[in-house]
Parts: structure tokens; sequence; C-alpha cells
């Protein structure tokens, strides 16, 4: 609402002290707009920010509000039964879906992302394969997974294509495993880890899993992901 009232103003930016969540319901109202969106990181995770460049401190970031430089980047779109949802660096089910959900607001507010350890580990625990059906592109398949991420946010956000990533475990060793292999960018040379591309991607579940946006929670599987490509403009720094 506020996002709306500053377009209707005739601002000359939009900026959003917060985390990724807290941004992107403010792009419902901006897409489509030529206003730029500027970020003030404030929140648990703030993976957007970090990725474009946007300095932590706020006083630096309001900086680049002020001198920065418009820079176009793609957006997932998903509907939902109570209208059109953006996400900006990735949505999902499974582990990640549940993680999101079991971290309360107060814990993310006082311990950041280390909020998420005690509840992943809990996760883990409980840890069970669901089969998934996967369609990129038109083309479908199947597997067993733990969690489905859709991803647009990495080195480049702006190419009008979406990364699906699958991640297979059947224990709490293998699941840690496996997400360490991701963090630490070696997926490669392992079968637990599967990747695809494209524009329009649906995932469906043998059960409903909870899915998550940007680390909101986002009602259940099954869901479907467009790309859409230039969707805002994000404001960074003028050396980037």
């Amino acid at each position: 609402d506020l996002a709306r009232e500053g377009l209707a103003d005739g601002v000359d930016a939009i900026a959003v002290y917060g985390g990724d969540g807290t941004t992107m319901q403010a792009v419902r109202a901006v897409v489509g707009h030529d206003v730029p969106v500027g970020l003030i990181p404030g929140g648990a995770g703030n993976l957007l920010a970090g990725n474009l460049g946007i300095p932590r401190k706020p006083e630096a970031a309001a900086q680049v509000v002020v001198r920065g430089r418009p820079r176009p980047i793609d957006l997932g779109r998903v509907e939902r039964q109570d209208g059109v949802h953006y996400f900006a660096v990735a949505c999902g089910d499974g582990i990640d879906a549940t993680l999101m959900a079991g971290t309360s607001e107060e814990s993310k507010r006082r311990w950041g992302m280390a909020a998420y350890v005690r509840t992943l580990w809990n996760a883990l625990s409980h840890l069970e394969p669901t089969e998934h059906r996967i369609t990129v592109d038109g083309t479908t398949f199947h597997t067993d997974a733990v969690t489905v991420l859709v991803a647009n946010c990495g080195q480049v956000i702006h190419d009008g294509l979406l990364d699906v990533v699958v991640l297979r475990a059947d224990t709490a060793m293998q699941g840690i495993a496996v997400l360490g292999r991701l963090a630490l960018g070696r997926a490669g040379g392992t079968s637990a880890i599967r990747y695809a591309r494209g524009r329009c991607i649906s995932v469906e579940t043998d059960e409903p899993l909870p899915f998550e946006m940007d680390g909101d929670p986002a009602g259940q599987t099954p869901f479907t992901v467009e790309v859409q490509a230039g969707a805002i403009k994000i404001l960074v720094p003028r050396d980037d």
C-alpha cells in the first residue's frame, strides 16, 4: 500500500528497509512501472541486496538509493489464491519451506541467519523424500526430492531464465552433506543434486508440501512459476 501511494505521488524511487520478503511485498505495486526500487538491508537474509552489491550498513545503502544507477532484474511470477506474487531470489518446497515456516520472526530479528540452524536440524531429523513431478517448459520428469528450489538470484539475474535445483537425500547426514555442497558451490559430480533451466516451471507432489517465496511461507504445493524478464529496476552502486 505504501509503495502504491508513492507511485501515485510521483516519487523518484521506492526504498524498502527489510529483507527479501518485505521487498517483494512492495514490488507487487512497482512491477510495470519505471520507478526504481532502493534496497536498505534489514532482514535475516538480504540475499537480493548481497547479490547486487548493496552495502549492509543503512547509511551506505541510503547513499546507493540517492546516487546509484537503475539495473533491470528478472522476477519469478507465481499466481496464488490471493493474487499474483513475485520473488527475486528463490521459491521452493520441502526442507527449504519448512525451514522458513518453522523459524519465528522474533528469532530472526534476534539471531539473523543463525536462527535457521536449529530449525534446519529438526527438519533434517524428519527427512523423507517425496515424489515430485517437475515440468520445465513443457518437459516433465519425475524424481524423489527433499526440496525443490526455483532460483532467480545468482551472478546473473537478468537472463530471462529460472534455475531449478532438485535436492535428493534419504538421511539427515545425507541432507547435511547435500546442503553443504550446494552452499559451498561444490555440487558437481553428485547425483543428489539435479539442475534444469527454463522460463516456466510447474511443481507437483504426491502430498502437499509447504511452499515458500523469498523466505516467506506461501501455502503448499503445487505451484507454477513464470519468469518476468526485466520486471523491475533496482538501484545499484554505479561501479557495479
